[in-house]
């Protein structure tokens, strides 16, 4: 069977469940023709047990305007304000603090992160995700 020709890659963060052709997702897809509805339904499907956290998807659209598309893990500031119960990261990160987190917490959103972050063990994730929490104005216990 031959594979279909990659028109181009589309890359949004949507809501998940909660996709619908409005912006963003609406203009995005319809400029290459796709299916907008279909999208929006397989991607609530697809989301529907993370409702509430803004995932961001690659949709790879092919030559007869069908698309796949992949779901990644929730941005890793996303994931240390949702963990620490914080409304958001601090204006002046390096003067104002807003939090401490510890190496379990710092562990357990790396095992959310692992596939999409680009490091070889937890070790390595754990450091991308401290210096995340540093630049947010969040203190890093080191433990």
């Amino acid at each position: 069977m031959a594979q279909k020709k990659i028109v181009t890659q589309i890359k949004l963060q949507v809501e998940a469940g909660k996709a619908t052709p409005a912006p963003p997702v609406g203009p995005a897809l319809g400029q290459h023709g796709l299916n907008i509805p279909e999208f929006c339904k397989q991607f609530n499907e697809r989301t529907l047990s993370q409702a509430g956290i803004k995932l961001p998807v690659v949709i790879t659209v092919y030559g007869d305007r069908s698309f796949t598309f992949i779901t990644k893990s929730p941005p890793a500031s996303l994931l240390i304000i949702k963990e620490l119960g914080l409304s958001g990261g601090s204006p002046v990160p390096h003067k104002t603090k807003v939090g401490r987190i510890t190496r379990p917490q710092l562990e357990k959103i790396a095992k959310i992160k692992m596939n999409d972050l680009n490091c070889n063990d937890m070790e390595g994730a754990i450091q991308i995700l401290a210096g995340t929490c540093r630049s947010m104005g969040v203190e890093v216990e080191n433990s």
